[in-house]
């Protein structure tokens, strides 16, 4: 989704051929898992992180085509609007200090940012929601000029026969409003974890994720205001999935943005067999390449936003593999905690995919669903069902059961052992003061009552570099 793409039209035509290619590529992909033509001996670690570009007034600002020009780096690039950019990691093998390797990298690249914003008079800032974003300022003016959006945009309002999306939240307060373009998507930015694995247990690493993006979104949670409203601790979650809403109401499973349908069995590729029997092409682009390319299959892919999304890439030997995309954790609050989260994610999905006892054996598919939605709703207070029946708060959870996993999953990868005490140290710092990003900007906002404050404070906080349970309030 996030390659440009060229041609003129969209006519029935178009359609027609990016069907033909998708269905081929798509009967190709299943065949080549089978026949073991997947990567099958590499984890790899990997992000992508979307910031938003604001000016000295603390309000976003659309210049993310000269900044780019003057940034001029092939690991920052473009978003749907013009005041988004995405910052990504070079891929680092899941030993040693690769944990440590992708923060250096990605305080590198933050700071140079950050420098070529400043000489612009503004800056760059990593969050889940904005809380100084207006409604008016999510408009097709504001859309970044790559053709890819402007496709998008129509193909949604396509299927929807031109009526306008319908927004409503209830949650702290109730937001209700509705938008006639895509650009609601613009005002969420995540932190994007990718993890390539040995392609015979992608679907159990797949359903793995399912279950832990519950506990994983309540850690991490950073986005409680929207529009001025104190909504979801990651309102993020509801605002996503109704940005893009394009599917048949009776078929909500198939939302484009979605928890899913249900777990991944013995064969991962049926995943993508799933978006061409039930999602409709949104950019019917026919690119050159051969099948083995899957061209097709991975723009389609990229046009249906799963909380846990299921990848196809390319080693530098031109080798397929697969791998999982975390999609579920918010922008922030910082370098250093969201590397953390990364660590955590690693660890935990490692061993709920390796143990004996599937996890998706443990815990039904709906009820991983609920946890995650709840999760979203209310943070490190919502109460979910776990393996056994138990029913425990998210913090708990965390604290008690999964950050031990985790540090035990970290381990077994051999990572630098002082990586691995500083990155879970910084989890087990946020489970104690129970201050994750939303915990923290509830707090601010609740003393101070006002939203620019609350960002000005987050990013000179943010700039500093530390984790956010040692943010004052």
């Amino acid at each position: 989704m996030g390659k440009e793409v060229a041609g003129g039209g969209c006519t029935a035509d178009d359609f027609e051929r990016f069907r033909r290619r998708l269905e081929e590529e798509t009967r190709h992909a299943q065949a080549a898992y089978f026949r073991g033509a997947f990567a099958n001996d590499a984890l790899v670690a990997g992000f992508e992180l979307e910031a938003w570009l604001i000016g000295s007034d603390l309000l976003p600002v659309p210049r993310n085509v000269s900044f780019l020009a003057r940034l001029d780096s092939p690991l920052v690039v473009p978003e749907l609007s013009r005041f988004n950019v995405e910052l990504n990691g070079t891929a680092q093998p899941l030993h040693g200090n690769a944990l440590s390797r992708l923060e250096s990298e990605l305080t590198a690249t933050w700071q140079e940012c950050q420098r070529v914003a400043a000489a612009d008079d503004g800056a760059l800032i990593a969050i889940g929601t904005l809380p100084t974003l207006r409604e008016e300022d999510l408009s097709l003016s504001n859309m970044s000029p790559a053709r890819r959006y402007a496709v998008l945009n129509e193909q949604i309002f396509r299927l929807r026969g031109g009526s306008p999306l319908s927004l409503n939240i209830a949650g702290i307060d109730n937001l209700a409003t509705t938008h006639s373009d895509v650009m609601l998507e613009a005002a969420t930015t995540s932190f994007q974890v990718h993890l390539q694995v040995p392609a015979g247990e992608a679907a159990r690493a797949n359903n793995a994720s399912q279950i832990l993006a519950a506990p994983l979104v309540a850690l991490a949670a950073n986005s409680p205001f929207l529009f001025g409203r104190a909504l979801w601790h990651e309102t993020r979650v509801p605002l996503f999935e109704q940005a893009v809403d394009c599917c048949d109401p009776g078929c909500p499973q198939h939302m484009r943005v979605t928890f899913g349908s249900g777990y991944l069995t013995a064969d991962p590729t049926a995943c993508f067999a799933e978006n061409l029997a039930s999602y409709a092409v949104l950019l019917p682009f026919e690119i050159p390449g051969p099948v083995e390319s899957y061209a097709h299959l991975r723009l389609h892919n990229g046009t249906i936003w799963r909380w846990n999304r299921l990848l196809i890439g390319f080693d530098d030997s031109g080798q397929p593999h697969l791998r999982v995309e975390q999609r579920v954790m918010p922008a922030g609050p910082s370098i250093i905690d969201m590397i953390a989260n990364a660590a955590f994610y690693y660890g935990s999905v490692l061993m709920l995919t390796r143990q004996p006892l599937a996890p998706e054996a443990q815990l039904s598919f709906a009820q991983a669903r609920e946890n995650f939605y709840l999760a979203a709703r209310y943070g490190l207070d919502a109460q979910l069902r776990w393996f056994g029946g138990q029913r425990v708060s998210a913090g708990e959870l965390l604290e008690q059961q999964l950050l031990p996993l985790a540090r035990t999953g970290l381990e077994r990868l051999d990572l630098s052992t002082a990586d691995v005490a500083r990155y879970m140290e910084v989890i087990a710092g946020r489970l104690r003061s129970r201050r994750n990003g939303a915990a923290w900007q509830l707090a601010h906002h609740a003393r101070h009552h006002d939203f620019a404050r609350l960002t000005a404070d987050y990013l000179d906080l943010q700039r500093q570099l530390m984790p956010v349970h040692e943010w004052p309030i």
